[in-house]
């Protein structure tokens, strides 16, 4: 357990790895997250490909952006759930953050701190 700290994970995956995270994280007790489809690039190279004969470079990849925030369920054991699910052992794996949340408030009860969460 946690001392009612609250923090938000924010992990970069691949796309194909969406489902094993989403089992991971139900199985640690973090369920709830919000998915964003995005567009980034870190260590993982460019390829290059062609298209109508014109020669172009891809160097965005699309990721799957991931949301959690905890205050009952260790930040650390939300990414090591993550990671463990999300790793392939090859560049472009993604990368998981931890930040502190100061406030939290739910929209339709009105609690707010760990309540909210």
């Amino acid at each position: 357990m946690t001392d009612g700290e609250i923090q938000m994970i924010v992990a970069y995956i691949r796309p194909d790895k969406l489902s094993a995270v989403k089992k991971a994280l139900v199985e640690v007790g973090a369920p709830s997250i919000t998915v964003i489809n995005v567009s980034g690039r870190g260590s993982q190279p460019s390829k290059k490909s062609q298209w109508r004969g014109e020669e172009y470079t891809v160097d965005l990849h699309q990721k799957t952006k991931i949301e959690c925030v905890v205050a009952d369920v260790p930040a650390e054991d939300v990414v090591d759930a993550i990671s463990e699910a999300a790793r392939t052992g090859e560049p472009g794996d993604g990368k998981a953050f931890v930040l502190p949340v100061d406030e939290a408030r739910q929209i339709r009860t009105g609690k707010s701190g760990p309540d909210a969460v």
